[in-house]
């Protein structure tokens, strides 16, 4: 797998042939494979057999270089913010310099207290409850680290299908098995939901808002329901990532405290720069304290001097005006894209965020027909734990200017319609 000898979606021999190959028993080679279940190399496919995962958590030699951007083509796949919109960093991290006390100890570092304060009011001003708060490093180690403070390698954790393919990597390297949690532009789907408890799930990671790939929301109506079905279920562990935060155009509709077990993380990549990899964590007492206490063994805290920037950040007004204008940025490009793609017959979906989902027949066709035509985006392959067939792909707006989301969007009928006149001719 390293050397791209064993490519992703390789279906690996049945047990039995391969240890009759290897002249090893058949116990040998099913635990190597479960070995490589458990680190998030392969998959069972049912009676398709093991294969190799999609995108597997191990870097392969090619997969560890960083290639630069082919000539010629718009990067609408990384799914990173307009480095235009994003503050200045150099005054504040000038001001944190000139402010800066005494070198934080082994001994006193974590989380700052002015820190969790401010973090405190913001949460609470979106009602929620954020009474013990810790910080982690980004919204994917919250998550980490809140599953491993919960689950066990073999348990089930329902995840949004088409969910974050970060998430699902994650997902499989820690060992747990994925429940697909269907979802529309309202969130997660109250019979999915039910469906994933009743089958066993002992987590649930929920996106609040800018839900990766399709831009969903979760609605109040949604929460109210979400929130009943939940109320049953009072041991499992609820996991929201709210990392558009100031972002999100739509208000939050929060499912913390729905069960005994909660966590909420609210990341600051997005508004304030994708290096700052700093995420809020409130939760019920006992999760907090779980995360802290393995923070500690392992990374010890997040930085204070990064702790310090985000405190110098959100007292800024003229960074919030800036956030705010991003914010409605983004809302206006991923409109635009939206009606120009309606406008030629093609459905697209994106409540909030930076991500537009277009469903198509033949998502490799138009993926390699965008390529073609100087555009590269994400196939939904790679979002999906395989419970649809449909097709679609994910386009990033961050990049763009409003100006050629018209030309986009006659590039996209194209390739989904090859030879197909394109919109006005």
């Amino acid at each position: 797998m390293r050397a791209g000898e064993l490519r992703p979606g390789t279906t690996l021999p049945p047990v039995r042939t391969l240890a009759a190959t290897l002249g090893v028993s058949p116990a040998t080679v099913a635990s190597a494979y479960r070995t490589l279940r458990q680190r998030g190399l392969v998959e069972t496919a049912g009676r398709h057999g093991t294969r190799v995962r999609p995108r597997p958590p191990v870097a392969g030699a090619r997969a560890a270089r960083k290639l630069p951007p082919a000539a010629g083509v718009r990067d609408l796949a990384t799914g990173e913010p307009d480095p235009r919109l994003l503050p200045d960093l150099g005054p504040h991290l000038r001001r944190v310099a000139a402010d800066l006390p005494a070198p934080a100890s082994y001994r006193d570092a974590g989380t700052l207290p002015e820190l969790a304060a401010l973090a405190r009011a913001r949460l609470a001003a979106d009602g929620v409850p954020a009474g013990a708060i810790t910080v982690t490093s980004g919204a994917l180690d919250g998550i980490e680290r809140l599953l491993s403070a919960h689950l066990r390698p073999g348990d089930r954790v329902a995840v949004e299908d088409p969910g974050w393919a970060n998430l699902l990597d994650l997902v499989a390297a820690l060992g747990l098995a994925a429940v697909p949690l269907p979802i529309d532009q309202d969130g997660p789907t109250v019979a999915g939901l039910r469906r994933a408890l009743a089958g066993g799930a002992l987590a649930v990671v929920v996106t609040s808002r800018a839900q990766n790939p399709t831009g969903a929301a979760v609605s109040g109506e949604r929460c109210a329901d979400l929130r009943r079905v939940l109320a049953g279920y009072q041991r499992v562990l609820v996991v929201e990532d709210d990392h558009a935060a100031e972002l999100s155009s739509v208000p939050l509709h929060t499912l913390a405290g729905a069960t005994g077990a909660w966590g909420f993380l609210r990341s600051v990549s997005k508004p304030y720069g994708p290096d700052l990899r700093l995420a809020v964590l409130a939760g019920d007492e006992a999760t907090v304290a779980r995360v802290e206490g393995r923070t500690r063994l392992g990374a010890g805290w997040t930085s204070t001097l990064l702790q310090r920037l985000v405190v110098a950040l959100w007292q800024d007004e003229r960074v919030a005006a800036r956030v705010a204008s991003a914010r409605e940025s983004y809302e206006s490009r991923r409109t635009a894209l939206r009606r120009e793609l309606a406008a030629r017959g093609l459905a697209a979906y994106g409540r909030t965020g930076i991500n537009v989902w277009v469903p198509v027949p033949d998502e490799t066709q138009v993926v390699a027909g965008l390529r073609a035509a100087g555009y590269a985006v994400v196939p939904g392959a790679l979002h999906r734990l395989g419970s649809s067939p449909e097709g679609a792909i994910r386009i990033t707006v961050s990049p763009l200017d409003e100006a050629e989301i018209p030309v986009l969007a006659d590039t996209i009928l194209a390739a989904v319609s090859p030879g197909r006149a394109v919109h006005g001719v």
